[in-house]
């Protein structure tokens, strides 16, 4: 067996793993201003550059920020910017499509057990109201895919979970974006309305009913019913 060569770390490496031991372990927290760069390598011995890098490497990670004339701060985390780029839905393949699918069930099923426990009466609203738009949306395929969008997005945001709606809400665009025309021929339709409409029905009643293990069983049923009628484009 052939055993890959170990590379020691250069000198920045090491103090970008410093910086952010100090986040983790508490000594530096968000907002805290870190010394000028010509104090940083007094302090770890190191050249400036070497501490530029380090910097720079922060930065693109998204731990630090730079504001011109006051420093280097410590960033916050923002749950909000959880999320994928739906334009990653360009370059995608149809075997990534068949991944993300997949992806979209782990993501949803666990949701909705999620929404089922912790919403309140008036998370159900939002719900009521995507349900409603669906109806009124049979045959028209852009607001059949608004409404259903709108519908899943009130599943995630009962759930109160920022990281998880923000995450959940990139997928479903990603998503939407890879299969945009397919998807309002194919499930927008009168037909595929009605029976996404009851589908949908069922879930929100089962969410209503806060009954988990329900809600979980609708859901992959539906987003299995999905993966069938799309399943001919993706081959």
């Amino acid at each position: 067996m052939e055993m890959k060569r170990i590379k020691p770390k250069k000198i920045y490496e090491e103090v970008t793993d410093i910086i952010i031991d100090r986040v983790k372990t508490g000594e530096l927290t968000p907002g805290d201003k870190l010394d000028s760069v010509e104090q940083l390598a007094k302090n770890y011995g190191v050249s400036r550059s070497a501490i530029r890098e380090a910097l720079s490497g922060l930065r693109a990670m998204g731990l630090v920020e730079m504001k011109q004339g006051e420093g280097t701060f410590i960033t916050s985390f923002d749950a909000s910017a959880f999320s994928l780029p739906a334009a990653t839905a360009l370059i995608m393949k149809r075997d990534d499509i068949k991944e993300l699918a997949a992806v979209r069930r782990i993501i949803e099923i666990g949701a909705v057990a999620l929404a089922a426990a912790s919403r309140h009466a008036q998370d159900l609203e939002p719900m009521e109201k995507a349900l409603h738009l669906m109806d009124d949306a049979k045959g028209k395929g852009e607001l059949g895919e608004k409404a259903d969008l709108e519908f899943h997005l009130a599943i995630a945001s009962a759930t109160h979970n920022k990281m998880l709606y923000n995450l959940m809400s990139s997928v479903s665009d990603i998503t939407l974006e890879a299969m945009r025309e397919t998807r309002r021929l194919v499930l927008y339709s009168d037909k595929g309305m009605a029976q996404l409409l009851k589908e949908h029905q069922r879930i929100f009643e089962a969410i209503k009913d806060r009954d988990q293990q329900r809600a979980q069983q609708e859901m992959r049923d539906h987003l299995i019913a999905v993966e069938r009628i799309l399943a001919a484009y993706l081959h």
